[in-house]
């Protein structure tokens, strides 16, 4: 009794401590926030980084105008029409779509790189995109920011003063309507007014729990 137990007491004993060291293997996620424009997804991002939240951030491309306080490689990667329809043919893109008339998308390069380092990787995209990423990527972690309300997004929306009257109801009509799409991720965080380090707190809370999930799977693109 006590010879033919000794194998199976061994084996467990290997179990366990295979078990135990792929506890200090990185388990890198890769992060949705996206929401309809105005609920402060840049601010919240930035804000983490100040908060010195360890994550790649991946630059968006896009073929829409730079705004006064935009940085180029930091905000986004701002290219030519021309440019982005080349990186859509040569399959350099993990999404992309037509958002108000501009080409917006993600490079996949980047977010590859980053993932097999062991970093987490954090992508700013729109619920459109959010949906492609999303079937492509089952794993990702999608979460939509939102505002308190429909009322305060609007607000949000004409403090901006970034669009004329016409394009910002354009854009009030879109945020509204994806304001209804909720429904389609993982998570919902309400970034509330004055509220922005609330709003870190529950994203890193999230990325914290996905990290200890007993079915955690690695992210393949």
């Amino acid at each position: 009794m006590t010879d033919r137990a000794q194998p199976a007491d061994a084996e467990q004993e290997s179990g366990a401590s295979a078990w135990y060291e792929a506890l200090d293997e990185p388990r890198p996620l890769l992060v949705v926030i996206s929401g309809p424009s105005g609920v402060g997804k840049d601010v919240t991002i930035r804000r983490m980084k100040e908060r010195c939240y360890p994550f790649h951030f991946v630059v968006t491309a896009t073929t829409r105008a730079r705004r006064p306080d935009e940085v180029d490689g930091v905000d986004y990667h701002f290219v030519s029409t021309e440019t982005f329809e080349r990186m859509i043919a040569e399959g350099e893109l993990l999404e992309y779509a037509v958002v108000y008339g501009q080409y917006k998308g993600i490079p996949k390069a980047a977010v590859r790189a980053a993932l097999a380092s062991g970093q987490d990787v954090i992508l700013r995209i729109d619920v459109q995109g959010a949906a492609t990423v999303r079937r492509l990527v089952p794993e990702a972690v999608t979460i939509f920011l939102t505002a308190e309300s429909e009322e305060a997004l609007i607000q949000r929306l004409r403090r901006r003063r970034t669009e004329n009257e016409e394009q910002l109801q354009q854009r009030i009509k879109m945020a509204c309507e994806e304001l209804r799409r909720v429904s389609e991720f993982k998570y919902r965080v309400v970034n509330r007014e004055c509220a922005l380090d609330a709003t870190v707190d529950a994203i890193i809370a999230i990325m914290q729990a996905e990290k200890c999930r007993v079915d955690w799977k690695p992210v393949t693109i």
